[in-house]
């Protein structure tokens, strides 16, 4: 199933790779115009090739979502470059494995002001340009880890998880501050997902498996296209009634 986005323009930030890249990779073939957004410029570029190369529209911009101007200026090139903003997806996000005695207070600031101020700073930025419009939809990237503390190294990561926890409620929070503006805000939250977004650690390996096999209802690791999916529905007007909700995208991993 696809949905209909033509017309649309959309903005999704973190998508050089990974789900941002399935997102924006989606959104294209289903007909928005993309404004591919990341930290890493060529990673961005790629990502907008791809699209092109499949006969959509993209754009790359280089932006720190922690970074206001350069948030402001990814903007202000997107409305250049095709005049309207109707989606956001607020994907950027970094993780790091420290436990709490070593946790010093630079990384903490890293995973804090990356996940969740720079979803504020995005939003912030973008939402008057999506309520010019006439409104549109935001998606956010949260975590199953928003709701359970999910431990594969022997200690959990308080710093994501204190993070994605903000997430969620800063979710329900905008789609009742942006819902007279008529924007919807939802989330996304991802189980195990085969991507390179832990660093060291490959999801499709048996030691993985192992860990991941006595949670998991739906017996594979999932694919960034299938919290692309997810993410292009709650974007879609087919989800015109659906707003302040996250949703899991985890393979049954938050019902046991």
């Amino acid at each position: 199933m696809g949905f209909d986005h033509s017309g649309r323009v959309a903005i999704v930030t973190g998508g050089g790779s990974g789900i941002g890249r399935a997102t924006a990779r989606r959104l294209g073939a289903e007909g928005a115009a993309v404004a591919v957004v990341d930290v890493r410029f060529e990673a961005a570029s790629e990502t907008a090739r791809e699209i092109a190369s499949s006969s959509g529209t993209a754009v790359a911009f280089a932006a720190d979502v922690r970074d206001r101007d350069r948030v402001e200026a990814a903007r202000d090139g997107a409305l250049r470059a095709f005049g309207r903003i109707d989606y956001l997806v607020n994907n950027a996000g970094v993780v790091r494995m420290s436990p709490l005695d070593e946790l010093e207070e630079e990384e903490w600031d890293l995973v804090l002001d990356t996940n969740l101020k720079g979803m504020y700073i995005v939003t912030r930025a973008l939402a008057p340009a999506i309520a010019a419009g006439g409104g549109g939809a935001i998606v956010n990237l949260s975590t199953v880890e928003s709701e359970v503390v999910v431990s594969s190294r022997g200690h959990p990561q308080v710093h994501y998880n204190a993070s994605k926890g903000g997430v969620k409620m800063l979710t329900k929070a905008l789609a009742v501050e942006l819902s007279h503006r008529n924007i919807r805000v939802n989330a996304v939250a991802p189980g195990p997902i085969a991507t390179a977004f832990i660093p060291g650690a490959d999801p499709r390996s048996p030691e993985a498996w192992a860990f991941m096999r006595e949670r998991l209802l739906v017996p594979r690791v999932g694919e960034p296209e299938d919290v692309a999916a997810a993410i292009s529905f709650l974007l879609s007007d087919e989800a015109s009634f659906i707003t302040g909700v996250q949703l899991p995208v985890d393979g049954g991993w938050l019902t046991r």
